[in-house]
């Protein structure tokens, strides 16, 4: 099959770019998400086990934090790439930091040595994952349509890929050593970096490689002064209420999480605000960007409970699920690939759909399909809170439960994750493409940050309190759906021509 980097007349060829993408972002995601499927096990395991003793309530907010700032930092890996490095390069730079990032957690010690392995972590994932997306965005035109959106999901196959690989293999390397487990992790984002610097350069083109503002020839513009000020007044005076009022207290990791959530939401306002009055924006592109913000706050709802699979629900495999497969117990850690499995097995078959679904000019808009994602997820959390009232009877629940859990949230991520990452690179104005991407994964913070602090309230010592945990996340779930389900005739047309 022919395939060139030009974006192709016939609907079902894609661009060989995008395997290259793909591959760079499968070992990415092996080594994120490998060492994410036993991060807060490890935090929560004893110290005389290898583990950090933590309590569940203080292992929940550092791995909120630690999640949170890894999608957090996309924002300033959007603008610098935006301004300085180009794509290509802060993709390449991300990398590096994440691989040392794994190699320091690699080696036994503190946990200061811990935390500085997490943190060069979250700093190479802010480099990369944002404009690895916008640089798969860039092999298409804006009129691409479906075949984008249809991109997008060929390149989500591959996150899997690597998710599912790495949560297969890095929880199981931990059951002998948890350090051998993060290095695993560093070997797989090497792997990474060496197919994008080999391929990027043939099959890339010239895509990524300048600036966006000096591609797009348009000047820098600097930044509103007192707008930036207002909002960092309102910021600090917000957390010093809170804390003088005793609401939060910011000595403690909860607390910190606590109040790095109130610090997302109110920048993240800020920061549309100051686009849409000072950003020099058209009418229809004012519009596009108040999309965007309703895209965001729909992914942070999605986020915030799809990401408990490595908060509550993988406490919840270790401690009150039957994981014995003969007479071999599945590693808790590992079972959180089953979700990955499901993306592989139907992210082609969904993203086929929407193409031929378009060829008969039926064309899903995106509101509906965040309905449709935000209500399977609801379905799957409503399915823990029958396996919850299993375990607090005193019997440990089944796999199967969280099996069909997995299955419905990872249909609803496909229909709502690729689609709303294509649907912002659309929308996003040309000077600002790389920012919007970052502040789409700022959204993915936010929705960590309360995973983990949902995590955090997992208490193993009180059971009968986890039906209600899961029902809370069942019905803010299925009414974002519903109120997604109503406003969609009013998103579709501030979106335009945008599909």
């Amino acid at each position: 099959m022919d395939i060139t980097s030009k974006p192709s007349k016939d609907s079902f060829k894609h661009p060989k770019g995008l395997y290259v993408l793909f591959t760079a972002e499968m070992w990415e995601r092996f080594s994120y998400y490998g060492m994410r499927a036993i991060l807060i096990l490890f935090m929560t395991t004893d110290v005389a086990y290898e583990g950090l003793g933590l309590t569940t309530e203080t292992a929940g907010a550092v791995y909120g934090l630690y999640t949170a700032s890894v999608y957090l930092m996309t924002l300033p890996g959007g603008w610098l790439a935006d301004n300085i490095f180009g794509q290509r390069k802060a993709v390449f730079y991300g990398g590096v930091l994440i691989m040392i990032g794994h190699l320091i957690l690699a080696i036994p010690g503190s946990p200061i040595i811990f935390f500085t392995g997490l943190a060069f972590v979250a700093l190479g994932t802010g480099l990369l994952k944002g404009n690895i997306s916008t640089l798969v965005g860039e092999l298409y035109s804006k009129d691409s349509g479906a075949k984008r959106d249809a991109g997008f999901s060929i390149f989500y196959m591959g996150i899997n890929l690597g998710s599912f690989l790495g949560q297969i293999f890095v929880p199981l390397l931990a059951e002998y050593n948890w350090h051998l487990g993060f290095g695993l992790a560093a070997v797989g984002m090497l792997f990474g970096l060496i197919a994008f610097k080999v391929y990027s350069p043939k099959y890339l083109a010239d895509i990524g490689v300048e600036p966006k503002v000096k591609s797009a020839g348009v000047e820098k513009t600097s930044s509103n002064t007192s707008i930036s000020i207002l909002i960092i007044a309102v910021v600090l005076i917000s957390l010093f209420l809170l804390q003088f009022l005793g609401y939060i207290d910011v000595t403690t990791a909860t607390g910190i999480a606590q109040a790095l959530g109130l610090i997302i939401v109110l920048i993240t306002m800020g920061y549309f605000i100051n686009i849409l009055f000072n950003g020099g924006l058209n009418t229809i592109e004012k519009k596009q960007v108040g999309v965007i913000f309703i895209l965001f706050v729909g992914i942070a709802i999605f986020w915030s409970g799809f990401e408990q699979a490595a908060s509550s629900l993988n406490l919840f495999a270790r401690d009150f699920t039957d994981r014995f497969i003969g007479g071999w117990e599945m590693p808790a850690g590992m079972l959180q690939s089953v979700n990955s499995a499901f993306i592989i097995i139907f992210a082609p078959i969904i993203g086929a759909l929407w193409v031929k679904l378009a060829a008969r000019n039926i064309n899903i808009r995106t509101p509906l399909k965040f309905a449709v994602g935000l209500i399977l997820l609801g379905a799957g959390f409503w399915v823990m809170v029958g396996a919850a009232n299993v375990a607090a009877s005193g019997t440990k629940a089944g796999m199967f439960a969280l099996i069909l859990t997995y299955f419905l949230h990872s249909i609803g991520e496909l229909t709502i994750s690729p689609v709303g990452l294509s649907a912002t690179s659309k929308l996003s104005p040309a000077k600002y493409l790389g920012q919007m991407m970052g502040i789409w994964f700022v959204g993915a913070a936010l929705g960590n940050l309360i995973a983990g602090l949902i995590g955090g309230n997992f208490d193993p010592e009180n059971v009968l309190e986890m039906p209600n945990i899961f029902l809370n996340v069942v019905w803010v779930s299925v009414g974002a759906g519903i109120i997604f389900l109503v406003a969609g005739p009013f998103i579709k047309k501030w979106m335009g021509d945008v599909n």
